[in-house]
């Protein structure tokens, strides 16, 4: 069973690499935030699946529901801002 975990951890994180591109490659500040919030996204299940490897499910929820909620705030901070700014209306 473990082998699946961390295989299914390995395709997750071969999965980020286009997440990667859109917030690198992107072009427009939305793009790239979407990149960036998929990322984090990707990150919490991964965290998950980590705590299934290491039988310590219990605590690695913790961790990925404190990393979530971080990430959910960041890409509100992100959008607010740059709707402040006008940076997301010019390009649409």
């Amino acid at each position: 069973m473990d082998n699946i975990f961390l295989y299914s951890s390995l395709y997750l994180s071969f999965l980020m690499v286009f997440s990667l591109y859109r917030a690198v490659i992107g072009p427009t500040v939305l793009d790239r935030m979407i990149g960036v919030n998929a990322i984090g996204s990707k990150t919490t299940v991964m965290l998950i699946l980590i705590g299934l490897l290491y039988h310590r499910v219990d605590m690695f929820v913790d961790i990925c529901l404190a990393y979530a909620m971080l990430n959910f705030i960041a890409v509100l901070a992100a959008s607010r801002y740059f709707h402040k700014r006008q940076g997301l209306s010019d390009e649409i």
